[in-house]
């Protein structure tokens, strides 16, 4: 569900604290943009289908790691040829592709800091660059934060928006014009959006409401085109940001607090969100459209 402290910086590991019965449980998002490879957390899909997305392009925004980089090799694995954006941390994208090319993928990387002007047209202009159309979006980039009410300045607000709302936003706007019809978009959320479990976090629970709200609507825009639009939403989830808190021996406790979270007692993986967002991209999620999916494992029950 994610949580992070300090300044609000696309790329950058933050963390906070969440209360979870009588252990104390640290947070981090699992979406920013770019952070350091950990090829540790890669999974082969058990539902991995080679056949069913051939001849589809997708591109998925912070895509070099962590949810992103699982959804990115899911969808490769689907047979689709896939678009791994990075906002900096351009050595991660390209271990991403080289690791879905060594398992007979295909996928490209390109580069677009977002948050700032223009940043859409940018990421759009290095994609026309490789592909031809598109099929498939995921706005999986974001940032977060662990400052409470208090001590949130404008700043951090309006960064944080500007990543995590604003971005995807014009990103789809722009998009639209090359998404065929048939198409799918799947934006990334988050648990805190529907639940107070982390008020310290409350501005980063806002800019996922506004994207849960974006997805309901477009979905009415789009609809005629035969285009779904849904929401996908993680809790906690085991990746390379949030390792340093969550692995090893030193930090039982952690895990323990944030699997008890969960309704079925463990601690989320990327492909967990990864074969979510799979099932909605392919066509047997066609019907869905407008929806706001909870994939915390049970954590809001």
């Amino acid at each position: 569900m994610g949580a992070l402290a300090g300044t609000a910086k696309t790329g950058t590991t933050k963390i906070g604290t969440a209360e979870t019965g009588t252990a104390k449980t640290r947070v981090a998002t699992t979406d920013t943009a770019d952070a350091d490879t950990d090829t540790s957390e890669r999974h082969t899909a058990a539902g991995a289908n080679p056949g069913r997305l051939v001849g589809k392009t997708a591109l998925v925004t912070g895509g070099s790691r962590g949810i992103g980089r699982g959804i990115a090799e899911r969808l490769a694995q689907d047979g689709a040829r896939v678009g791994v954006h990075y906002g900096s941390n351009e050595a991660a994208a390209k271990e991403t592709v080289a690791a879905i090319e060594r398992s007979g993928g295909s996928a490209f990387a390109i580069g677009a800091e977002l948050g700032v002007p223009g940043d859409a047209a940018a990421l759009w202009a290095a994609f026309d660059a490789h592909a031809d159309g598109l099929d498939i979006l995921v706005n999986n980039a974001g940032i977060g934060t662990s400052r409470p009410f208090a001590d949130t300045d404008e700043s951090e607000y309006d960064r944080l928006f500007a990543v995590n709302a604003r971005a995807p936003y014009f990103i789809t706007r722009l998009g639209a014009e090359r998404l065929r019809d048939g198409g799918r978009i799947i934006n990334i959320s988050s648990g805190v959006s529907h639940a107070a479990v982390l008020p310290d976090i409350m501005t980063y629970a806002m800019t996922k409401g506004a994207l849960d709200v974006f997805t309901r609507n477009l979905s009415k825009v789009l609809g005629p085109r035969g285009i779904t639009v849904n929401a996908v939403a993680p809790g906690i989830v085991d990746t390379d940001i949030n390792a340093a808190w969550l692995r090893g021996e030193d930090n039982k406790d952690a895990w323990a607090g944030a699997a008890a979270m969960s309704a079925l007692g463990r601690v989320g993986t990327t492909q967990d969100i990864a074969d979510v967002v799979a099932f909605l991209a392919a066509p047997d999620g066609r019907w869905v459209t407008g929806q706001w999916i909870d994939a915390t494992g049970g954590s809001l029950a």
